[in-house]
């Protein structure tokens, strides 16, 4: 008995990017893949990194700001942290 070929099925470019957005926004592939009935999670990874390398260096500038802005999130959070303590010891003393 001969074997029935597989069809590959053949996705839009956005169909692509609406998935590559529900990676960015914190879905995991697996859930992506069954969401949207895609049969294998390494596929919408995949698109994912043809997508960031195809955006070049636009992305890796952008990359560096957002690291850029969430080590002075960090910071600001570390501060407002301490002010609240020395909010509540020098409450008491009074």
């Amino acid at each position: 008995m001969a074997k029935k070929a597989k069809t590959r099925r053949v996705y839009d470019e956005d169909f692509k990017r609406e998935a590559v957005q529900m990676l960015l926004d914190g879905h995991s592939a697996k859930s992506v893949a069954e969401r949207l009935g895609i049969t294998c999670p390494t596929i919408v990874r995949r698109w994912k990194q043809q997508q960031l390398t195809a955006a070049g260096p636009v992305a890796d500038a952008m990359d560096d700001r957002v690291k850029e802005l969430e080590n002075q999130l960090r910071r600001v959070e570390r501060e407002r942290d301490v002010l609240k303590k020395a909010l509540i010891i020098f409450g008491r003393n009074e």
